[in-house]
């Protein structure tokens, strides 16, 4: 059921400030508002979602995103708040891959690994972006090139993501790319959630449900093994609604490697026709808040904020600590490139990557 209330459905365009000197270039923002005013505001510096509110079961809005009140938040911070990550999202096991019989060393920046796109990724990028209305709402097209050699990637690509809020309250994210060389590509939106509103507390009592009958464990370097393994009869079953902090701390080996949950979920039914599966729900009891997702991707990494400590301070100065924020991050697995089994995330020239997620909000009585 929902309670909200009625506006003038608006796309806004401002300046957010700049980067220091040298670059100098400007940083704009751009405020989505949809007719039951949902108000979504993203920037061209990494494409970030600075910003999402949404009403509770009284109508009373908050912000459930993660971030900071400026730009100068987001340069120094390497935790990906609201950002596009690539031209991988997730990791690749030492930086290397080999395809065509030719090896690529790119970027370690998560221990010996690769981690979403290298020293400098697309989250750090500036895109351009363009503001539209259309029938179904109001959005903003974010476009980047990324140059061959790009953190070790071969081939030039031009990535291309749209954000629509639409007026059925839904945020649909749109990824379209294409190459002059055979790359790896993987896009995934980076938000960290909190329903009950950023910087409140934390997610343990949000109620998560994963449309997923197995996941790929991992390392103690958070590499995939290559096996899938069944969540039945273990703290990775949420197919049923579960509190994220039911099972946080079970005596687990593969919790103990990731600090929590920071796990790829292998989604029921995906890739079978191309076509969008639901792959989890997110509901904060008190404010009555929901969030389905769906999605094309055939996974789902689940990140329970476990890096986060209370040293970074977010907005009106409130500290986001331990497990404040959830990322769901609709990607292809971890470490495809060098798991044949796995599906593919090569591109190559003449083909179009594309992908789709929504973002469906809600309230529950």
């Amino acid at each position: 059921m929902r309670s909200f209330r009625s506006v003038t459905q608006d796309v806004r365009r401002a300046p957010f400030g700049a980067l220091p000197p040298p670059d100098g270039r400007t940083v704009e923002a751009f405020t989505l508002v949809n007719a039951h005013g949902i108000e979504l505001r993203a920037i061209t510096y990494g494409g970030i979602i600075v910003s999402l509110k949404t009403p509770d079961r009284a109508g009373s809005q908050a912000d459930i995103v993660l971030g900071f009140d400026s730009l100068a938040g987001y340069l120094p911070n390497a935790s990906y708040f609201g950002a596009i990550v690539g031209r991988y999202a997730n990791r690749i096991a030492r930086g290397r891959f080999t395809l065509d019989a030719t090896t690529y060393q790119l970027a370690t920046n998560n221990g010996t690994n690769h981690l979403h796109g290298g020293v400098r990724g697309f989250d750090q990028a500036i895109w351009q972006g363009s503001p539209f209305r259309n029938d179904d709402g109001v959005g903003v097209v974010l476009t980047h090139t990324s140059p061959d050699g790009d953190e070790g990637f071969p081939g030039t690509l031009q990535a291309q993501v749209t954000y629509t809020l639409t007026r059925g309250d839904e945020l649909i994210v749109d990824y379209a790319a294409t190459s002059d060389r055979p790359t790896p590509v993987n896009l995934t939106q980076h938000s960290y959630f909190n329903l009950a509103g950023a910087g409140s507390r934390d997610i343990l009592d949000h109620r998560l449900t994963i449309d997923a009958d197995a996941y790929t464990p991992v390392d103690a370097t958070l590499i995939p093994t290559g096996e899938r393994t069944p969540v039945a009869g273990t703290p990775f079953d949420f197919r049923k609604p579960t509190a994220i902090g039911a099972r946080i701390e079970a005596d687990h080996p593969q919790l103990r490697y990731g600090g929590g949950y920071d796990h790829n979920f292998v989604l029921n039914g995906a890739g079978k026709d191309g076509g969008l599966v639901h792959a989890a729900r997110l509901v904060e009891p008190a404010s009555g808040r929901t969030l389905d997702v769906s999605t094309t991707e055939p996974g789902l990494q689940v990140y329970s904020g476990n890096g986060l400590d209370g040293s970074l301070r977010g907005k009106g100065g409130h500290a986001y600590t331990h497990r404040s924020g959830l990322a769901l991050e609709t990607q292809h697995f971890p470490d495809s490139p060098n798991q044949p089994d796995f599906p593919s995330t090569i591109l190559r020239p003449g083909q179009e990557y594309r992908s789709r997620t929504v973002f469906a909000f809600g309230v529950s009585r």
